[in-house]
This record gives C-alpha cells, structure tokens and sequence, in this order.
C-alpha cells in the first residue's frame, strides 16, 4: 500500500455511512429538538427587547435540529461533505441581527446543533447549562441608572449658557450633542444623567423662551 492509498483509506474511513442506524439518528435528532426547546424558553424568558421576536425565537429552536442533520449527513459519506460545504458556502442572509445578545444566542443554536450532531451530548448540555446560568447571572447583576436625552426647543431669547447651568444642576456630566439654529430659534440635544427627572423639566421648561421639552431614555449609543 503506497502512502497515497493509505491517506486515502484514513480520510475514507472516516465517513461510514454503517454507524449511522436509525437508532443512533433519532437520538441525536431527538437531543437536538432538546437543546432547542431548552433555547427557546431561555430566550422567551429573559429576551429584554421591547417587542418579542417570536419568529427568531422559534428559528433558534429549529437550527439545532437542521444543524444536528446536516451534521449526519457529513459524516455518511465524502461526497455529501463536500456536497454540503459548497452549498452552504452561497448561502447569504441579508437580515442584520439587531441586538448584540441576540447574535450570542444564534451562535448557542448552531453550536448546539454541531456538537449534538457530532455525538458529544455531554458537551452539548454542559455548555447549555453554563450559558444559562451566565445569562441569569448578568441579568441580576445592577445596572447603572440608564442615560437620557433631552431635546429642547427655544426661540432667539434663550442664551445657550443659562440653558445648561440649569441643566447641570440636576445632572453634572450633561453634553451637548447637537445644535440646531435655525431662523426661528435653537434646539438643543444634552445627553445626560438625570438625578431628578421631573424637576429637571420643569426647571428647563422655566426658562425664558423655552418652546417645549422632552425627555427621553436611551440605550446609551450616541448615533447623531
């Protein structure tokens, strides 16, 4: 046997289609729909997005599964493999996920669906359960007190200073992160963190040619 055949036999051995019984298929299938379902809650659970997602939720309980089958069918046979590898290398998903944790718990889907695929079940519901209890843990952990914007509207007669010496009174580190001066007057957007909301308000609202005021929390991305 030259080194050539024996490359070939090893990479061959590899893919035999002979270990994959229908008992072995449903147990992996079977562990995937598993892990899927235990996605799904989780996410349900602690989602945080102010609208549910429930089409990408239940996406991410059927990826395991897609993921656990095609998985099989790579290790059946070569030409499958490689089959598989250059259709999915043209795939392209134009939807752009939105929220950061929502990409984490995508990738858990799929790594869900790769190692139930490959038969390493222990490592699959570890993992889960580590992932779980992170995601729990981060949620209890205290968040500072969530920025504002305030958006005020003035005509000529309002001095920018006065304006944001009555700001800081009820918040130091406010920033002015845009003006708009038009003909008809100015308006100011602060970024800031609010002690006393209400009085704020009322305080800014107080000002000589002050038009309106509104405030607002945010997610704490500046995107002007």
């Amino acid at each position: 046997m030259t080194f050539t055949d024996a490359i070939k036999k090893s990479v061959l051995e590899g893919f035999d289609a002979g270990n994959l019984t229908t008992t072995h298929i449903i147990v992996v299938l079977g562990v995937a729909v598993a892990l899927g379902l235990f996605i799904y809650a989780v996410y349900r659970t602690t989602t945080k997005s102010g609208f549910y997602n429930r089409s990408f939720n239940k996406s991410l309980a059927v990826m395991p599964v897609i993921t656990a089958g095609i998985m099989l069918a790579m290790q059946s046979n070569l030409v499958i493999s490689l089959g598989m590898v250059g259709a999915l290398s043209i795939v392209r998903f134009r939807n752009a996920v939105k929220d950061s944790g929502d990409l984490a718990y995508l990738f858990w889907s799929i790594s869900m669906g790769i190692i139930s695929g490959a038969g390493l079940f222990e490592i699959a519901i570890i993992l889960s359960i580590c992932v779980t209890i992170l995601i729990v843990a981060l949620d209890l952990l205290p968040t500072l007190k969530a920025p504002c914007i305030l958006v005020v509207s003035a005509d000529a007669a309002t001095e920018e200073a006065v304006f944001m010496n009555t700001v800081k009174k009820f918040a130091a580190k406010a920033k002015i992160r845009s003006r708009n001066i038009t003909k008809n007057g100015t308006e100011w957007i602060v970024e800031m963190q609010a002690k006393e909301e209400e009085k704020l308000v009322k305080a800014v609202s107080a000002l000589n040619g002050v038009i309106s005021v509104n405030l607002m929390t945010h997610d704490g991305e500046v995107r002007f």
